[in-house]
């Protein structure tokens, strides 16, 4: 329970929150679910050998900034080998990549910034890209979790944007996007990770891991939703009463919000917010809806934030154009989003 914890339902449409470059740039760590990862608490799967090789791959990596500390794992008093400055990480959900990212980013010296794809190019849409790139400029790592590849604008942006980075002796390690419930679908292949950044691709060694979805999750769940608004906001009372601090919002409404509010915005959005009440959930037809709707769900998922809702699950929220189209795999990654949020199946995740 936070400290701003309130009897009082609040409505997340009546916040309009304001954000600095500094606050954005705090924002750029670990979700709180990878506060404490690192190289030792990583279990690779013996039936899977890319997995440690991966693991070792990192920790070479690491070595630059390792061999200026005594001891610790991978330590091997020799000089490490000359590295190239970016990684890649490719494979499946639920093999580990956010966790070998986020020990990594543990390990290095500040400056430091950790986010996924989609906060990186909202920063640079928030500040611009010049106020963007000072502000990271002089980082020694960059990590990007969820790499897109999948909107040919924002690629040549971070592609510039990293260059410019990169030149200035900032080091880069990435994941890929491959979503959760996706059964084995659609991975974005090392090559099509150096095709698309064709102008670093030089400086990237790439990695492979394979393995299966640790947590086994049932890809035939639902979202749950309540069977009225009426039980929404009983529900919403009955928490806040309690002492949480609950949002209560019509969906059309906080769609509509979100419309008004930059997607850098979204952490203080929900900041405090302990649970987040939703009525009348329903198919979206309007891709840009959609597309907010995504962005919104990833910074609540981080967060941690229980969903309760009426009208349809919320994974059924995208129409089938959508699903057919060029940003399925960002819903089909929102949709095991929202699954758990709606049934308390929260992180650890990969």
């Amino acid at each position: 329970m936070t400290s701003a914890s309130t009897n009082v339902l609040i409505r997340l449409i009546e916040r309009n929150p304001s954000i600095s470059g500094a606050e954005i740039a705090s924002e750029l760590v670990p979700p709180p679910q990878f506060e404490h990862a690192s190289f030792e608490s990583y279990r690779p799967d013996p039936d899977f050998p890319s997995q440690q090789e991966a693991l070792d791959r990192l920790g070479e990596f690491a070595a630059v900034w390792r061999a200026q500390r005594p001891g610790g794992f991978f330590s091997r008093n020799r000089k490490p080998k000359a590295e190239l400055p970016g990684v890649y990480l490719d494979g499946g959900f639920g093999v580990g990549k956010t966790h070998l990212l986020a020990a990594l980013w543990h390990i290095a010296p500040g400056p430091k910034y950790f986010g996924t794809f989609i906060e990186y190019t909202a920063l640079v849409g928030a500040l611009g890209y010049a106020a963007a790139l000072n502000l990271l400029r002089g980082a020694r790592l960059i990590c990007i979790d969820e790499f897109e590849l999948d909107d040919p604008g924002d690629t040549m942006l971070m592609t510039r944007f990293l260059g410019e980075l990169m030149a200035g002796g900032t080091r880069v390690a990435a994941t890929s996007n491959t979503p959760p419930n996706a059964l084995g679908e659609g991975r974005f292949a090392a090559a099509d990770f150096l095709r698309e950044i064709h102008a670093l691709s030089a400086n990237f060694q790439t990695h492979r891991i394979d393995g299966l979805d640790y947590r086994r999750r049932d890809t035939e769940g639902h979202a749950e939703a309540l069977p009225d608004t009426a039980d929404v906001t009983r529900t919403a009372e009955a928490l806040a009463s309690r002492g949480h601090l609950v949002s209560l919002d019509g969906f059309d409404e906080l769609i509509a919000h979100l419309a008004t509010v930059h997607p850098a915005k979204y952490i203080k959005l929900i900041d405090g917010v302990e649970i987040i009440a939703l009525e009348g959930v329903h198919e979206l037809n309007d891709q840009n809806a959609a597309l907010r709707l995504v962005a919104f769900i990833d910074r609540v998922y981080d967060a941690e934030v229980p969903i309760v809702a009426s009208g349809i699950p919320l994974d059924e929220v995208f129409d089938g154009e959508m699903m057919a189209g060029g940003y399925r795999k960002k819903y089909l990654r929102a949709m095991s989003r929202m699954i758990a949020l709606t049934t308390g199946e929260l992180p650890p995740h990969d």
